[in-house]
């Protein structure tokens, strides 16, 4: 019989679209299934959900970026094209930031009443903040949202790839912005945007820099632009009136980082914990790097531990991660 446990994660996984951890909710359901002796139950379970999975790849495979939107020439270099499915329910973050990201999606939705009384949705958006606390996932979360395709732009890359010719590269991502809607993700905006009186500065950041603010300024496409920072107090302060709203993430508190130990963790029986000493080893960590300490403890659980697993196996696992290593 299926334990609370594993019926609450079924919902919740499916609730969140995470076909992934619902399969393996339902492949565990089969094997208890199978050891009680209920051998047609696993296999029906089986075959369903081999079925979702075949299904689930034909899906896929339409969800790929359609042709006249995936990078074709100068622009494969430069940009990478995903489809994301995933949602912002998906994503653990402070309240204030998870209404403020759905009030973003609500005006992409009903931007044609708002252009009606003539108000423009916001669509330039900063995202600034540690390392690993979402702003990757965010810009995936609202591409999947408004079912767009996500182009991800390094800027270093483009910097130190194309030296010399940097700002014509950037003019063909604009270009691509205005003919091809979707949400565009500008990852590691520190390496054009420190200030550019700065000693250090490279003529090549600058150049850059100074063609992202012009594209930036005249852009009037409908697509999403996105800049994510790491620094935002070393960027160009011309940059910050470019955008229509900038949103700060943070580390996450106690609720936030059990929250994601929680989900990254559906499938094993959480009941015996020690929180208390679990948050203080989260404490200062990311969210990313909790949820890759959640699943160093889940895999070494189940491969050393016949799937048991208790607050020292992740509180090691988590405190290697703490120190920048995996187990």
């Amino acid at each position: 019989m299926a334990s609370a446990a594993q019926i609450i994660s079924l919902v919740r996984s499916h609730t969140r679209g995470d076909s992934s951890r619902f399969e393996q909710v339902a492949l565990q359901l089969a094997s208890d299934a199978a050891k009680r002796g209920h051998s047609k139950v696993a296999d029906e379970l089986r075959a369903l959900v081999e079925e979702a999975r075949n299904q689930s790849a034909s899906i896929e495979r339409t969800r790929d970026p359609i042709p006249m939107v995936r990078p074709r020439g100068e622009l494969a270099g430069i940009l990478t094209a995903s489809f994301p499915s995933i949602r912002l329910s998906s994503l653990v973050l402070p309240e204030r930031l998870d209404e403020a990201l759905k009030r973003i999606v609500k005006e992409q939705r009903q931007r044609e009443k708002l252009e009606d009384h003539g108000l423009n949705p916001r669509r330039k958006l900063l995202l600034s903040g540690p390392p690993g606390t979402g702003k990757t996932s965010t810009a995936a979360a609202l591409a999947g949202e408004l079912s767009l395709p996500l182009f991800t732009i390094e800027l270093d890359g483009i910097i130190t790839k194309f030296m010399g010719e940097s700002a014509a590269k950037l003019r063909l991502v604009f270009e691509s912005i205005a003919n091809n809607r979707g949400v565009y993700l500008f990852d590691e905006l520190d390496a054009l945007g420190a200030e550019r009186s700065t000693p250090n500065d490279v003529g090549e950041a600058r150049r850059i820099s100074t063609a992202f603010l012009k594209f930036l300024e005249e852009d009037r496409s409908t697509s999403l632009i996105l800049a994510a920072t790491n620094h935002a107090k070393l960027l160009d302060k011309a940059l910050f009136r470019r955008f229509d709203a900038i949103f700060s993430y943070e580390l996450p508190d106690e609720i936030q980082a059990r929250a994601v130990i929680e989900n990254n963790l559906t499938t094993f029986d959480l009941q015996g914990l020690d929180w208390d000493r679990l948050m203080a080893e989260t404490k200062g960590m990311s969210h990313c790097d909790i949820a890759r300490g959640a699943a160093d403890a889940a895999r070494i659980a189940v491969l050393d531990h016949d799937g048991g697993l208790d607050s020292e196996l992740l509180v090691g696992a988590l405190s290697e991660r703490r120190q920048g290593h995996s187990i």
